[in-house]
């Protein structure tokens, strides 16, 4: 069998060094029934805190084509990834093309393919946060629709999917478990201190890059404002994104707390292990959490992890200044009662495998 990995951001590597470990797994107990793996990098993240870093420390199998697709605006980034990654396609003839998440490779990989008639297989199939003004809102459900093989991560997910009318198409979908909670248990024991981080615990953990937030001058001030205040009670690191640093300069909004450089995979994970909670408008790191049992405030207005919501975790509160303030004190008392975080929300570590032995099955 050979599959073609298409990846190009940050959460993308994350989940595909566990996919590519149980690939591997799989070929030494399985000589005789192998799977190659060709990893094609469209170089949507391309800094290189962003991208090379995560190879490098995540053993991640080197890209097989790297297309160098980065920057500019959705439509013109989406097109010249299709282009490249069909011509990679009609050259290798995988028998699948697997996909992760929601960001404008996955969408293109997926594309490339179903044009090709090739199978696609979408990991982290079925999230929906049921708001269209989200460019991944977009990309995950156009991909869903032209997926073969859908692993989904959550029951949500699959119900998602069911209200869709996906129990009436052609493809298979499977709760496999979520391959970043695999992930996270994995590297947990390799985790490290940033060197850039000058306290060593109860600190709020924020990251701020979402468009939403970055390209409009209320919310981002609003944001700022709140982080300022939070900072004079529990210091806030923050491990900046180059567009929201580029952002906040232009505009001239001034943060009284602590910016560092993008961190790499296992600088990340002693962030969550040591830090009292995470405010943040990511999608991955509010899952992150939760596998750290840390509670998140999520300055979005919504989010395609409902069942952390649902679970009393995490706290929607858009850009409220007021909000986020008073969030942040709230739910620090979380961290003395575990039990919010114990429900095997995510599966059980074990989505890379499951997904693994679904497509040899599939096969």
């Amino acid at each position: 069998m050979k599959i073609i990995t298409i990846i190009g951001a940050r959460p993308q590597f994350v989940k595909a060094a566990t996919v590519s470990r149980a690939i591997l797994e799989h070929n030494k107990a399985n000589p005789l029934n192998s799977i190659e793996e060709l990893i094609v990098h469209t170089g949507q993240h391309y800094d290189a805190n962003m991208s090379d870093v995560f190879f490098t420390e995540m053993e991640i199998p080197k890209p097989a084509y790297t297309l160098g697709v980065g920057g500019g605006g959705h439509g013109a980034m989406t097109g010249r990834q299709l282009e490249k990654i069909e011509e990679v396609l009609l050259k290798e003839k995988p028998d699948y093309v697997l996909v992760y998440g929601d960001t404008n490779s996955t969408l293109a990989g997926a594309l490339a393919a179903a044009k090709l008639h090739i199978p696609v297989v979408h990991v982290e199939a079925g999230l929906r946060s049921f708001n269209m003004k989200m460019p991944e809102e977009i990309n995950r459900i156009l991909t869903d629709q032209i997926s073969d093989v859908l692993f989904c991560p959550t029951e949500t997910a699959i119900n998602n999917l069911k209200n869709e009318g996906f129990e009436s198409k052609t493809c298979q979908i499977f709760n496999v478990g979520d391959v970043m909670y695999d992930a996270a248990m994995y590297y947990s024991p390799k985790s490290k201190k940033p060197n850039s981080v000058n306290v060593d615990n109860n600190f709020a953990l924020v990251t701020i890059h979402r468009a939403d937030n970055t390209d409009n001058v209320e919310r981002l001030t609003n944001i700022v404002k709140a982080l300022n205040e939070i900072h004079l009670q529990t210091p806030v690191v923050c491990p900046i994104h180059p567009r929201t640093r580029k952002m906040m300069a232009e505009l001239s909004i001034v943060p009284n707390f602590e910016m560092i450089e993008p961190v790499g995979y296992f600088e990340m994970i002693w962030l969550l292990k040591n830090c009292a909670l995470v405010i943040t408008d990511s999608g991955g790191l509010q899952k992150e959490a939760y596998f750290f049992k840390k509670p998140c405030i999520t300055m979005r207005d919504q989010t395609e992890w409902v069942e952390l919501i649902e679970a009393g975790v995490n706290q929607l509160v858009g850009a409220s200044q007021s909000l986020i303030v008073e969030k942040s004190v709230e739910v620090k008392k979380l961290i003395r009662d575990n039990s919010s975080f114990n429900k095997e929300i995510y599966g059980t570590g074990n989505a890379a495998n499951n997904i693994i032995e679904l497509l040899v099955d599939l096969k």
